[in-house]
């Protein structure tokens, strides 16, 4: 009787450790962004191209693709965070990092942005956005400048 007691706490206690490892938090799966609503037209093509080609993971047309978003419209920070994502898969993280910052800076309170686990590695993110009357900055990169863009980019 005490082995089948001893078999029984065992399964259940495996259970318990089992059912823990699935229910932890996964970090979600990083993926582009879509252009928001305020877009200029000529930037649509270059997200729907470049969001096509990221999803089948050719990184460089997909870089491409962002990047003519980023030159068409600078002050967009879904181009800047979808040209990031696309420089890191393609492991060019130093140029990821200072458009990461952007897309940050150009977008407070963007859960997306701010909560994306490339963005976090790469400075002192705080734990919740910059408020949208504040100068958007990002503390401990570049050298203390102010404003967007701010400290050497």
């Amino acid at each position: 009787m005490a082995g089948f007691r001893f078999v029984i706490l065992s399964v259940c206690c495996l259970f318990l450790l089992v059912n823990q490892g699935c229910a932890a938090k996964k970090p979600a799966p990083l993926m582009v962004l879509d252009p928001p609503s305020y877009s200029i037209a000529e930037v649509e093509p270059n997200f729907t191209e470049g969001n096509r080609l990221f999803r089948e993971g050719r990184w460089e047309g997909a870089r491409q693709q962002f990047q003519a978003a980023v030159d068409a419209q600078p002050d967009l920070a879904e181009a800047h965070y979808n040209l990031a994502l696309a420089m890191d898969f393609m492991g060019d993280g130093a140029a990821a990092k200072s458009h990461y910052i952007t897309a940050a800076n150009l977008a407070p309170g963007h859960k997306v942005i701010w909560n994306s686990p490339p963005l976090r590695r790469y400075g002192n993110v705080p734990d919740k956005a910059i408020e949208a009357g504040a100068t958007p900055v990002l503390p401990g990169l570049g050298g203390g400048g102010g404003g967007v863009g701010g400290g050497g980019f």
